[in-house]
């Protein structure tokens, strides 16, 4: 006995089979915010790179950028509204400085990126993209590390158990410290020099799976990472922050680049209102106010790193210790 498409499991109604798809043509002319490229690539470090290779919207009506889509999520609740350029800057203004931030998960941008596994490692710590990565299990290793200049290899910081800034003088007037770069780049080729036994063994039957454990995380791995603007703010917000370490600075700076002329509007509104402002505590907030006598309550005794914070943010603000 023939079964009706509708009770075949999976298939929709016969209704639904049945009708059209709609076709709606766009209002005024589009363009494409990647400007017809398959990708757009900044090189990052030695071997690296940031590339964007899709967007969502990547067609935009002539005259506007993807933070439409941001204004168009924004007035969903009654209709486009107005069409004024200078209202919906006002209105993603708004809505980034009063963190309605919802509208701009509407917007994503995917994009392909090569990185040492250290940085990767660092990276993945922004759980709410989608990541798919080089499988080390099912490919080899390339044959890329990352290794600083000699200028470039920093101290320890004495007040940051996360990095450093300073680096190490290597113009030879003082030899111990050009003496200790120097062997910290000994140590990086000692460590590479495993990818030639790495390479040896796979090829002798070793797994791949098992054969990657010995390569150092200065390796480069490779990934597509798509995520909505939402949450790529939030990760320029740390990473492009001087307290971030320096090698995904770099990477982090490249995709700022990469996106601004995207949403300009938008990034605008976030040096504004996130990247350059400066956040007060109800502490500081009384200590501006002359309440506690010209010091936040308790952060000079009790805090030392907030009270450390407190004197930049003093600094900026160009107030003298008496406020």
């Amino acid at each position: 006995m023939a079964t009706s498409p509708s009770t075949v499991p999976g298939r929709a109604s016969a209704e639904i089979e049945s009708k059209p798809i709609s076709r709606v043509a766009a209002e005024k002319p589009l363009r494409d915010v990647m400007d017809g490229a398959q990708r757009l690539e900044i090189k990052c470090l030695d071997h690296g790179f940031v590339a964007l290779v899709d967007a969502m919207p990547r067609l935009v009506p002539e005259g506007q950028t993807a933070d439409a889509a941001i204004v168009q999520a924004a007035r969903v609740s009654y209709g486009q509204g107005t069409k004024q350029v200078s209202e919906d800057k006002g209105l993603i203004r708004y809505l980034l400085r009063h963190r309605h931030t919802t509208p701009f998960e509407m917007v994503e941008f995917k994009f392909h990126i090569a990185m040492p596994i250290f940085i990767a490692r660092q990276w993945i710590r922004h759980r709410t993209a989608n990541v798919n990565e080089y499988s080390a299990r099912y490919s080899i290793v390339p044959d890329r590390f990352y290794r600083p200049t000699m200028e470039a290899i920093r101290k320890q910081s004495a007040s940051n158990r996360q990095g450093g800034e300073e680096t190490f003088v290597v113009d030879g007037s003082d030899p111990d410290q050009a003496a200790t770069a120097s062997a910290f780049l000994e140590y990086l080729r000692d460590a590479e020099s495993l990818y030639q036994k790495y390479d040896a063994l796979t090829k002798r039957g070793v797994s791949r799976e098992l054969a990657r454990m010995g390569l150092p995380v200065n390796v480069y791995t490779e990934w597509y990472w798509k995520c909505d603007l939402h949450n790529i703010l939030r990760f320029l917000s740390l990473r492009m922050d001087s307290h971030a370490q320096l090698e995904i600075r770099e990477y982090a700076h490249a995709m700022y680049r990469l996106l601004e002329p995207m949403v300009p509007v938008t990034m605008e509104a976030w040096r504004d209102y996130e990247f350059e402002s400066m956040h007060l505590s109800r502490l500081e907030v009384e200590a501006i106010r002359g309440h506690a006598g010209g010091a936040a309550p308790d952060l000079a005794t009790s805090n030392k790193r907030e009270a450390a914070e407190w004197a930049a943010k003093r600094a900026m603000l160009g107030l003298d210790r008496s406020v």
